[in-house]
């Protein structure tokens, strides 16, 4: 089993860093350039294990993608009902992002498909997904009457509905809005607050008309996608490791390039502001649909801060990382209502409390919201990963600032999300070793 070994960083860090493209986009990018009309080319795409998945069920339905290197690609899309029937099932990894949105597209596809994953996808819920996919008209068996898969789809012709749903939701939204392409008359999804909304933003930059109302957005079926080309922003919960380390490590002065600064995702901003870290915009632009940002973090004093349900839908990936973070500030940090985070690759309410409190820190969780208690001086210990790689990124953060030596085991998790992660925390100048433990 790889581990890594590594201790307090006890100078600071340094560097100027591009990170590898969103993962949210990087699967956007592959699904809407195959179900467009044309050839479309994505640069900085995430070449993570995740992203292959979506890429390689593409291809599995006919679609030719073309790969110069592993973050360059050319998709060549034939229109929406281009698809061919996938001659075995589908295997989609960990990846849940690449399962409930596949579940929105073939829902409008007039053939029958499998999709699988690995244990934890298996194990993680889609009704929340083939619930609405059923009342536009889809069929599906699997276990627990299609909450987990293996799922076998018989999508078709499809009718629009009106969705509300009971929490926000990115991937449930995307799912009806992908299957809405396909559906006659109208579809639409309204959430009790706005989640991320890169689908949208996809759609319109790729030609569909939209209308969008507060949390409400809806589109009309038959719309023609055409191909479009551009570079994928640097994803921002990657960065927000990186982020926390320049906020609690003395003398840190790291600078970011070119990363996603979507407003739906830049709720860990709202956070380091509340906390008193501040954040500088260095440059301001657009990469294809989605806003960027050069930015520099600087350290200081840090206060404990809070996070309410509704904004967990806006920095959901980076509440392990700031479970860090709320070590360091002074006072109570709570943060609410996280339910979100059972069903992640692993329980990540008890995963960071139980690798936090072997450290030393003042963490609990009540129900579903955890308490964390600070400032406190961690020491080293040996962490589990719990084969997520959030969880795994997040502990190694807090071994930087531990007094003493410690190992986080079981990392190959990390090759989902940010297989670069080592190779940016040399460049910062962290110090590790790699280790087999048993």
């Amino acid at each position: 089993m790889k581990s890594v070994k590594l201790k307090k960083v006890d100078h600071g860090l340094s560097g100027s860093l591009k990170f590898p493209g969103d993962k949210s986009l990087s699967h956007r990018a592959i699904i809407f350039g195959a179900l467009a009309e044309g050839i479309s080319s994505f640069t900085n795409v995430l070449a993570a294990e995740d992203c292959v998945c979506t890429r390689e069920a593409f291809e599995s339905m006919g679609v030719q993608i073309h790969t110069s290197s592993s973050a360059t690609l050319k998709v060549t899309g034939h229109g929406l009902l281009s698809l061919k029937p996938p001659k075995k099932e589908i295997y989609l990894g960990n990846s849940g992002t690449s399962m409930r949105l596949l579940l929105g597209v073939l829902a409008g596809n007039p053939f029958e498909a499998r999709l699988t994953g690995d244990a934890s996808l298996c194990g993680r819920p889609m009704r929340r997904v083939t619930d609405y996919l059923r009342q536009m008209g889809a069929r599906f068996e699997g276990r627990d009457n299609a909450n987990f898969a293996p799922i076998s789809v018989f999508g078709g012709k499809l009718r629009g509905i009106h969705a509300d749903l009971p929490i926000p939701s990115a991937q449930v939204k995307s799912a009806i809005l992908l299957a809405g392409l396909y559906a006659e008359g109208e579809t639409s999804v309204t959430e009790p607050f706005k989640s991320r909304d890169h689908t949208e933003r996809f759609l319109s930059y790729f030609g569909a008309k939209l209308k969008q109302e507060g949390p409400r957005v809806s589109l009309t079926g038959g719309q023609v996608l055409k191909a479009r080309s551009f570079e994928i922003a640097g994803d921002i919960s990657s960065a927000a490791f990186f982020m926390v380390m320049a906020a609690i490590i003395p003398q840190a002065a790291i600078t970011f390039q070119s990363v996603l600064w979507n407003p739906t995702r830049t709720g860990i901003a709202d956070v380091f502001r509340q906390a008193g870290a501040e954040i500088k915009i260095l440059r301001s632009g657009m990469d294809g649909p989605e806003p960027t940002a050069d930015f520099s973090v600087t350290p200081c004093g840090l206060q404990a801060f809070e996070i309410q349900r509704k904004e967990l839908p806006l920095l959901i990936d980076e509440i392990p990382v700031l479970c860090v973070l709320a070590t360091q500030a002074k006072g109570r940090t709570v943060i609410h209502e996280a339910d979100e985070l059972r069903v992640k690759e692993t329980d990540r309410i008890a995963s960071m409390c139980a690798n936090l409190s072997k450290m030393g820190a003042r963490i609990k969780a009540e129900g579903n919201t955890i308490f964390i208690e600070g400032p406190t001086r961690l020491h080293g210990a040996r962490l589990d990963s719990f084969k997520d790689h959030r969880t795994a990124m997040s502990c190694i953060v807090a071994g930087m600032i531990a007094e003493g030596e410690t190992t986080v085991t079981d990392l190959e998790c990390i090759n989902t999300s940010f297989p670069e992660f080592f190779e940016l925390l040399a460049k910062c100048g962290v110090k590790y070793q790699f280790i087999d433990t048993p």
